[in-house]
């Protein structure tokens, strides 16, 4: 049965489109919004087509990493949860959970995306602490785009909270916000036969070659690679994957930006 639903899928690729319609190249459409909670210190959703993600920021006054005293803590995760896919299940991080919430730190940390010595309060002793939870809401497809995405767009509204006499009133925002240097954005390409495509849905994800999520800041410098399927790529396959991948983060980026066009 995966063999034909493969088929299927490259039958159409060759006619350059896919089943639902789009474009080889083409990504659904992506919607950002910012603010979505009052409890976090920054949040945002972002929809990619059908795929919905949650993203929220909250800081807490911690002890710095022994091997970093001189600069704030950054941590990710996230929770897959059976309301968006049938798939998931409910307990312990899976190991798809765990490469999500990886993909997305890794992009934020490997491209310096926020100036953690700036977070230190007191050098090797005391430090903010950024955590960014990622929650999907629905799964169609791409969750490694629309996680890296809600990620960034929920440190973009990110505010401290009020600190005072070595305590934090988290009912009051302060003006200032986080300091970001850098905003890595995420690409997905999946190889299926000899094609490269973008944005994923569920049933083309299920039937890859190979994946490869390219993140890159405005740059075009490369962040963070992330490979899976079973198929090997070769140096040729992984040039051109890159190249779709940092001019699709353009487009994301606009949106991101506020420019929809």
């Amino acid at each position: 049965m995966k063999e034909e639903n493969k088929n299927y899928i490259i039958k159409y690729l060759k006619e350059g489109r896919r089943f639902d319609g789009r474009k080889i190249d083409e990504f659904r459409e992506v919607e950002i919004e910012y603010d979505i909670s009052k409890s976090a210190e920054g949040s945002a959703r972002v929809k990619i087509g059908g795929t919905e993600v949650l993203a929220g920021v909250k800081m807490a006054i911690e002890s710095p990493y022994p091997d970093t005293p001189d600069q704030g803590n950054l941590m990710v995760g996230a929770e897959l949860l059976p309301l968006s896919n049938p798939e998931f299940e409910s307990g312990p991080p899976s190991i798809d959970s765990i490469e999500l919430s990886r993909v997305v730190d890794r992009g934020i940390r490997e491209a310096k995306a926020i100036d953690t010595k700036k977070l230190v309060i007191e050098k090797g002793e005391k430090v903010w602490s950024i955590m960014i939870d990622i929650v999907p809401i629905n799964d169609e497809g791409n969750l490694f785009d629309a996680a890296g995405l809600a990620a960034i767009a929920a440190l973009k509204t990110t505010k401290f909270p009020e600190y005072k006499d070595d305590k934090i009133d988290y009912k009051k925002k302060t003006n200032k916000n986080l300091p970001l240097n850098k905003v890595p954005i995420p690409i997905t390409i999946l190889k299926i036969g000899e094609y490269f495509i973008v944005d994923p849905s569920i049933e083309e994800q299920k039937n890859i070659d190979a994946r490869l999520t390219v993140t890159t800041t405005s740059d075009g410098q490369l962040c963070a690679l992330q490979k899976g399927g079973d198929m090997p790529l070769t140096s040729e396959d992984i040039e051109k994957m890159m190249d779709l991948a940092i001019l699709k983060s353009g487009n994301l980026r606009k949106i991101l930006s506020g420019d929809k066009k």
